[in-house]
């Protein structure tokens, strides 16, 4: 069974910045892309980015493109989402997730496409 665990998330204000992770246990995380999504209170989930497994391709939606970058870190088994420039309407739980087997980081960032999620850290942007 896949796990993921974000981490990272808090309280910030607007214009700050915060780094959230995706790590894993019992399987590589450098063998598969990986896609970040977020969930705001009474909202559907939405994509946020995905970074392909040899992090040569990324994607981001038009709504946090500029301020948010994914990288990796294949050693430490860990993928980052670095968030700058904070507003309010990026408030939300936000989640990582493997694509299903023959998807990968596309700029569709399409639900359906991921399989294994984790259980999200929520991240408030607020003075």
């Amino acid at each position: 069974q896949v796990q993921l665990v974000e981490s990272g998330g808090g309280l910030v204000q607007p214009g700050g910045s915060l780094r959230l992770s995706c790590a894993a246990s019992r399987f590589a995380l450098n063998n598969y892309a990986i896609g970040w999504f977020r969930q705001a209170p009474g909202k559907e989930r939405e994509g946020v980015g995905c970074i392909s497994r040899s992090a040569v391709s990324t994607y981001y939606a038009d709504s946090v493109k500029g301020r948010f970058t994914i990288s990796r870190d294949n050693a430490k088994n860990t993928v980052y989402l670095q968030m700058n420039s904070l507003k309010p309407e990026d408030t939300a739980d936000y989640y990582c997730a493997t694509p299903r087997s023959g998807y990968g980081c596309n700029d569709g960032l399409r639900l359906y496409e991921y399989k294994y999620w984790g259980q999200g850290t929520q991240v408030t942007v607020s003075s």
